[in-house]
């Protein structure tokens, strides 16, 4: 996919900074994908502290949530360029350099994910596959929700499985507030919105 540029207004319809661009980095599809994965996680999460007692909804939520990771890992191999795997990874120099001007109250401009942004997007990737396929396998040993999975090992790995679904429970409530609180940081501190761009796909970065 190749990105459009426009460069003469920013989103509130002023000049944009001098050095910076306005590009279109975000496809449709991980948008989509994005606000599905947000939407559901928060329902599952919910519905596992609230109920009801028998969580066939809860189930349903995830063997959607399976889907749409599932589109994530294909198309973060095979997607636009700012979809794929190899933009969200950057090496210990790359990150630490980022890190260091972390602080700084300026706008990063970064194309794509910034560093910081890629790792934790890997993280919560890796965690909501080991919660779905922990959850597949559970068996809370009260003969309502069972993992379709569950016959299919043995006892002792089914409970461990439910344990490591209930610490993953706490480590996604953990990373989506960290998420948030990132948000947050960004728009107040460092004066940059990360909600707009992937709404509509456009964000401003630095140019090359």
């Amino acid at each position: 996919m190749t990105n459009t540029v426009r460069t003469d207004r920013d989103p509130a319809g002023g000049a944009l900074p001098a050095g910076v661009e306005r590009l279109q980095i975000w496809d449709p599809a991980l948008r989509a994908v994005h606000w599905a994965l947000a939407l559901l996680v928060t329902a599952t999460w919910l519905l596992a502290q609230f109920g009801p007692a028998k969580m066939t909804l809860h189930f349903w939520f995830g063997y959607a949530i399976i889907a749409l990771l599932a589109f994530r890992l294909v198309w973060g191999l095979i997607g636009p360029r700012h979809a794929r795997f190899s933009r969200l990874i950057h090496g210990p120099r790359a990150t630490l350099e980022y890190i260091r001007g972390f602080a700084r109250r300026v706008p990063s401009y970064w194309r794509g994910h910034n560093p910081m942004g890629g790792w934790s997007v890997v993280a919560m990737l890796a965690l909501l596959v080991m919660q779905v396929a922990t959850g597949l396998v559970s068996d809370p040993d009260d003969f309502i929700n069972v993992g379709p999975l569950a016959s299919e090992v043995s006892r002792a790995t089914s409970r461990k499985a439910l344990s490591l679904h209930h610490l993953g429970g706490t480590l996604i409530l953990l990373l989506v507030l960290l998420h948030v609180g990132m948000i947050l940081y960004y728009r107040l501190w460092k004066r940059e919105d990360l909600i707009r761009p992937m709404i509509t796909g456009w964000k401003l970065v630095r140019r090359r």
